[in-house]
């Protein structure tokens, strides 16, 4: 009985010691949560969507004082929408994405001061215009892309078609014609997949290429103007017209999903009106076409410069100034590993795909066919701004691209759609 005594004593003895180590490694545990910097992500790429997942997880394991999280909403869903609904809702994102001086006007008063990164430090001449206020870096850019019209290589040998010689719309229209003519011979649906649907395609990127000359390529005077005046409307309705006439129908209803994987990477059309950033979704359907099948040509502005490819960064990464000083250093100190170490750097240029913003990079190792055209084209001086960043805000997409959609459809003239897009943006500037 004595025994019996002895044994449950040391029973509750040890049930006492085991409960107090567990407290103790609870409350350890708590501590080591309580260290730790939770940052948020909430960004614009889909694209490159699972490669910067990965590449966070390696950051957290160099950093375990670190937790990210993030949240990608892009493709066909609104970002800026998507973002401003972020923050109404309380849960605001620590690092989220802006486009330039419209952006920065929009956010002004939730934007921390980057001026003091190294990533801001390296960014290339130019890149940060139209984020920087008051001497104040804004921003730091995701890249340098640039857009044109995506060919199937391969089909266009077939054609007879030379794409070095498309240096002007006269040449395009020919070489359109041509593969129409052929197109069951090339086993084409149609020429071109125009993806109307997508208002960020035809009424921010199309449109960039006739409306940035008369604001002498500068975002800034973009952004400036309480008027546009559409000078080469004529040039922007051929191309436009010429894409449409020429292509898998109905438009209005063609979104990217169906342009680039349904009908281009499956060889049903010949041409695309696409960025570098496609190369990831190309490369998922068919890698032998993405590596070594497609190339980039020039929208071509008649009159005006009909051999330049519109380049420019899409994006820049902005951090939160409603946050503590902790998670804002730690945002910081993410966004510089990303660009400046020499792991982030491989990541961006091999993983990524991207066309660096920044110095530091051996532009050599740039992989993909599209990026290498763009970086091309840049490197001879054959560029077109990215004017739109400077667009009142919502105009590009939610007024001029429904006008487009309207025209598209014939339930608008073109002069209408000129006329009630001026109308859009000079109530917008007021």
């Amino acid at each position: 009985m004595k025994a019996k005594k002895i044994g449950l004593l040391l029973l509750s003895f040890g049930l006492l010691i085991s409960v107090a180590l567990v407290g103790c490694s609870s409350s350890e545990g708590d501590d080591s949560n309580k260290d730790k910097v939770t940052v948020d992500i909430f960004q614009f790429k889909v694209e490159f969507k699972k490669q910067f997942e990965e590449v966070v997880k390696a950051y957290e394991k160099e950093n375990k004082d670190v937790n990210i999280n993030i949240t990608t909403v892009g493709g066909g869903e609104d970002y800026g929408a998507a973002l401003k609904s972020k923050f109404a809702s309380g849960n605001e994102p620590t690092i989220y994405n802006v486009g330039g001086p419209q952006d920065v006007k929009d956010w002004a008063d939730k934007l921390a001061d980057l001026s003091d990164t190294k990533a801001a430090e390296l960014a290339l001449k130019g890149t940060l215009e139209g984020v920087t206020k008051d001497d104040k870096v804004l921003g730091l850019p995701y890249n340098q892309e640039g857009y044109g019209f995506i060919y199937n290589k391969n089909v266009l040998k077939e054609a007879g078609i030379d794409p070095a010689s498309i240096t002007s719309y006269a040449a395009l229209e020919g070489a359109v014609q041509t593969l129409d003519k052929k197109k069951d011979d090339l086993g084409l649906k149609a020429v071109f997949a125009l993806p109307a649907k997508e208002t960020w395609v035809t009424g921010l990127h199309l449109s960039n290429v006739f409306l940035a000359p008369e604001f002498d390529q500068n975002v800034l005077n973009a952004f400036d103007s309480n008027k546009v005046e559409f000078t080469h409307s004529d040039a922007f309705k051929k191309v436009l017209d010429l894409q449409n006439e020429y292509s898998a129908q109905p438009t209005v209803n063609l979104d990217y999903s169906q342009q680039v994987e349904e009908l281009f990477s499956t060889g049903k059309v010949a041409m695309i009106q696409q960025g570098n950033w496609a190369y990831g979704s190309i490369a998922g359907i068919d890698e032998e076409l993405a590596n070594s099948g497609i190339g980039m040509l020039p929208i071509p502005v008649e009159g005006y410069k009909e051999d330049s490819m519109p380049v420019g960064v899409p994006m820049y990464w902005a951090v939160n100034s409603n946050k503590d000083a902790k998670e804002i250093e730690a945002a910081k100190a993410f966004l510089d590993w990303l660009y400046t170490s020499e792991t982030g750097k491989t990541t961006v240029l091999e993983d990524f795909k991207f066309i660096p913003a920044y110095e530091g990079y051996d532009t050599s190792k740039i992989s993909d066919p599209l990026a290498k055209d763009i970086y091309e084209y840049a490197q001879n001086g054959k560029t077109l701004s990215w004017t739109f960043m400077g667009y009142p805000t919502g105009w590009g997409q939610q007024e001029l691209g429904i006008n487009i959609q309207k025209y598209l459809s014939d339930k608008m003239s073109w002069k209408e759609l000129v006329s009630e897009s001026q109308e859009a943006w000079e109530k917008a500037r007021k």
